[in-house]
């Protein structure tokens, strides 16, 4: 993509979602997701001007050299956002690709984030991490993440959710609330996802578009898996096949339900062509 076309992208993007942010989301986010209070941080030397009664009197006593506790609001969250950036995402008809719709909530969620104060951080995967940004504040940071959504090319187009939930896992140390953007639609994922669940928040945002749910009768068509490449015919117009395809989605949806219950994982699904509103305030005020 050309930089001055990405560049509308962006700033369009950046318009539409701060308004649903500062007029929606902000205040729903900020009751679902905060902590309260404060929580110690760090002990460091004494600084002129700091508050005496911080003074850390075990500490001064061991360095012979004043001490101060280092205290932070708890309700300074860190977020994690892992984007899932697999051949998959790239499917959508009517009113955009499925990886467009990811791209909005991404950056609905990041502003929410910088209107709380708090930092946002990226794991883009497929297969494999493809890329990690690490948390920080700020709408340079946010505007950073939008391009990267909208022009990041991955290496590789299968999809392995174990792959970031344990590097989420591993690399996150601090306790953050993490969103998976994703269709779902890959290996198993569980034992993964209960690991990094018992750490962080975890919250789920499965992405889907109208036609992955049933298949239409347009008659003989050929079809091609965007993550695998592979390609056969299939006969829309019987029944049978409708009914197969339709039974095994129907199937998925229950399983992956499921699961996200089973680990204690909020979530919700989301459309193209849909509002998207009403899904993540219901979301957000049902935590």
């Amino acid at each position: 993509m050309e930089a001055t076309e990405l560049l509308k992208k962006v700033r369009r993007i950046e318009i539409k979602t701060r308004g649903l942010t500062r007029h929606i989301f902000a205040g729903e986010y900020h009751s679902a997701f905060k902590g309260r209070g404060i929580a110690f941080s760090e002990v460091r030397e004494y600084q002129f001007g700091d508050d005496v009664r911080s003074i850390d009197w075990n500490v001064t006593a061991r360095f012979n050299h004043p001490y101060v506790r280092v205290y932070e609001e708890e309700r300074e969250l860190t977020v994690m956002l892992l984007i899932d950036v697999s051949g998959s995402g790239n499917f959508g008809t009517n009113s955009g690709f499925k990886r467009d719709l990811m791209t909005e909530i991404a950056a609905v969620l990041s502003f929410s984030a910088i209107y709380n104060n708090d930092k946002t951080g990226v794991i883009f995967f497929s297969d494999k991490v493809e890329k990690f940004i690490p948390p920080q504040k700020g709408r340079k940071h946010i505007l950073r993440i939008i391009r990267e959504l909208l022009d990041f090319q991955p290496s590789s187009g299968n999809t392995n959710l174990s792959e970031p939930l344990r590097y989420l896992t591993n690399g996150i140390k601090k306790r953050c609330t993490a969103f998976i953007l994703s269709d779902f639609i890959a290996p198993e994922f569980e034992e993964a996802l209960r690991i990094a669940a018992n750490k962080h928040d975890v919250v789920a945002l499965r992405i889907s578009d109208k036609l992955e749910k049933s298949l239409p009768d347009v008659g003989l068509i050929k079809i091609k898996d965007a993550e695998s490449g592979l390609e056969r015919w299939i006969d829309t117009s019987s029944k049978h096949n409708r009914k197969v395809y339709q039974e095994w989605w129907s199937r998925h949806t229950e399983s992956l339900s499921n699961r996200f219950k089973k680990c204690g994982v909020s979530f919700t699904e989301l459309n193209t062509g849909e509002d998207y509103v009403k899904p993540l305030i219901k979301l957000f005020e049902s935590r």
